[in-house]
């Protein structure tokens, strides 16, 4: 797609991972260059809305899009799928595929209830970012742990500061409701040390708040008839795991590359790419499990264990062993038809 140089410049290299205990004293540090010693310097930390705005601005001209709607209904034919949208019109479409997120509602319309798929790992996270926070670490991400919970501080282009809190919860979340949203996350996290209170506090100044379980998504199959499913919407490792968008990129070329390869018949396009990609994913969703420990420790005990292994990832042969592997997956793409 031509976007990577773009990625590479916008995106964020950052030279420290540094754990903080509640008075800001360094615990451990670890360089997260040495994770990524194999990916031949394409490894970029970037914002998602600018990952999303590279992909939108590398379009074809001639890709229709439609903002600020979504679909209500599916239906279902032998030879297209009639989709009528929640503001109006009605569309056929020779397939439909779904992006739509961990909430998909297409899966929802053509699979069944979420409540069927989501596996709760009982965990919660919220991310956003202000202008103006103090202190500053550049090109540092300042992570806090506690039990029950962690925190991590990142510093932004324009002075602006990035949080994101993972945190113990069960029950629901608050749905577009931005005030309820801000008193979960003080309810909750209330008695907290280091910089949670002073980060709280900026909640109000907060541009957007992304505030949702980091569940996962787990199906027995992602597609159905003329409906295919990709990304979170079909199988969520859950933001524990990370890779999301980059996973959601893979299975998109996957798909692409599969139908273009098999022309009029989607139907063995749509077996390839659940064939191709769901014994990786399987994989990363099982691993991501066990992170609950680092992002969220249940007990003093996984709070000591998580400081000791983030001591031991500064040494080199370590960290390789950790990360190195989750970031070179055996994965064999297929090429492009006539490419």
């Amino acid at each position: 797609m031509g976007v990577v140089p773009r990625l590479l410049e916008e995106g964020y290299k950052l030279t420290e991972a540094r754990d903080v205990a509640s008075d800001g004293h360094k615990i451990a540090s670890l360089d997260p260059q040495r994770f990524v010693a194999g990916t031949s310097g394409r490894y970029v930390s970037i914002l998602r809305a600018d990952l999303a705005t590279a992909i939108y601005d590398a379009l074809e001209e001639d890709v229709e899009t439609i903002f600020g709607d979504t679909v209500a209904q599916l239906t279902e034919g032998e030879r297209s799928v009639h989709v009528e949208f929640e503001h109006g019109g009605e569309r056929e479409f020779d397939l439909v595929v779904g992006a739509d997120g961990l909430h998909s509602r297409i899966r929802e319309l053509v699979f069944g209830e979420e409540s069927r798929f989501e596996r709760d790992l009982g965990i919660a996270v919220a991310a956003f970012d202000v202008a103006g926070y103090s202190p500053r670490d550049e090109h540092v991400a300042v992570m806090h742990g506690e039990v029950g919970l962690q925190a991590i501080r990142v510093a932004l282009r324009d002075d602006r500061t990035m949080f994101m809190l993972t945190f113990r919860h069960q029950g629901p979340i608050p749905a577009n409701d931005v005030a309820a949203q801000q008193e979960l996350l003080r309810t909750t996290l209330a008695g907290a040390g280091w910089e949670i209170p002073a980060i709280l506090d900026e909640l109000p100044r907060a541009g957007t708040l992304y505030l949702d379980r980091a569940n996962q998504i787990r199906m027995p199959s992602w597609t159905n008839r003329r409906v295919a499913l990709i990304g979170d919407a079909a199988g969520s490792p859950s933001l524990l795991a990370g890779q999301g968008s980059a996973l959601a990129m893979v299975a998109a070329y996957v798909l692409a590359a599969e139908l273009a390869a098999t022309p009029g018949d989607h139907r063995r396009a749509f077996e390839a790419y659940e064939h191709r990609l769901m014994p990786m994913l399987r994989s990363k969703q099982d691993a991501a499990k066990g992170l609950g420990t680092a992002f969220a420790p249940p007990s003093r005990l996984h709070l000591v264990l998580r400081t000791t292994l983030m001591r031991l990832m500064g040494l080199p042969p370590v960290a390789s062993l950790a990360m190195g592997r989750s970031l070179r997956d055996p994965i064999e793409l297929p090429s492009w038809p006539g490419a």
